[in-house]
């Protein structure tokens, strides 16, 4: 028997919506998204947004650079000749803070002149600081001050709602059955999630079939050997 030939599958990006109409607000990050509504009527001007991979710091963080105006640099991207101008907008959102502070003195000058120049600071990171291994003691301090917001684990509710937009924003049509079924056997993280959604996605299209439970569960299947493996 022939076996039915597999439509070609391209690996295209998918553009993220960061809206805040896209964002979902649960149990697991209501506390952190009413903090980034609240701006400007912040207790301090720098904000520490706390959580894991997928956890949505970089989502609340486009919001807010949105409604601040603010630009939105990686942290790499902080070295002394650029502080000036970096703070001379007024906000200033700085991604994956703990990834590596290259420029250590130059974090230190910025979270100062913000301070003086009354400019707002947000900083999203997967850890607090006390675990970013730095160097320069009054930097630590300065940042152990700053008011930090964590996002916890997605619970069952937001994880469902996350996969059913996530099949949506790929225009598939997906029974709740297998969302069902894929929330209760992937990670608790949004960004499992969002991961698994786009493997689906790219299997189904190959066999030009709708996702179904028994792709989800090979698919499922194949991931979890990967990881075993790695």
């Amino acid at each position: 028997m022939r076996e039915t030939p597999k439509q070609l599958a391209f690996d295209l990006p998918l553009n993220p919506s960061y809206g805040r109409e896209d964002f979902l607000v649960s149990p697991s990050n209501e506390v952190a998204y009413a903090r980034i509504e609240s701006w400007p009527d912040w207790p301090h001007n720098v904000l520490l947004l706390v959580g894991p991979p997928g956890s949505g710091k970089s989502h609340l963080a486009a919001i807010w650079a949105a409604t601040a105006h603010a630009w939105t640099v990686d942290v790499s991207e902080i070295t002394g000749d650029k502080v000036p101008h970096l703070v001379s907008n007024g906000a200033l959102a700085i991604e994956d803070v703990d990834r590596g502070v290259h420029d250590e003195a130059a974090l230190f000058h910025l979270l100062n002149l913000a301070r003086e120049r009354k400019a707002y600071l947000l900083l999203t990171c997967e850890t607090p600081p006390d675990r970013w291994g730095l160097r320069t003691p009054d930097l630590l301090s300065r940042l152990r001050l700053a008011p930090c917001v964590e996002l916890e684990a997605p619970d069952d509710a937001l994880l469902k709602a996350v996969l059913v937009k996530l099949f949506i924003d790929r225009q598939l049509v997906v029974d709740t059955s297998v969302v069902d079924y894929i929330a209760l056997r992937i990670e608790r993280s949004l960004a499992k999630a969002s991961e698994v959604v786009t493997l689906l996605d790219k299997e189904a299209l190959s066999r030009g079939r709708r996702v179904s439970r028994a792709i989800a569960a090979e698919i499922l299947g194949a991931a979890q050997e990967t990881d075993e493996i790695e």
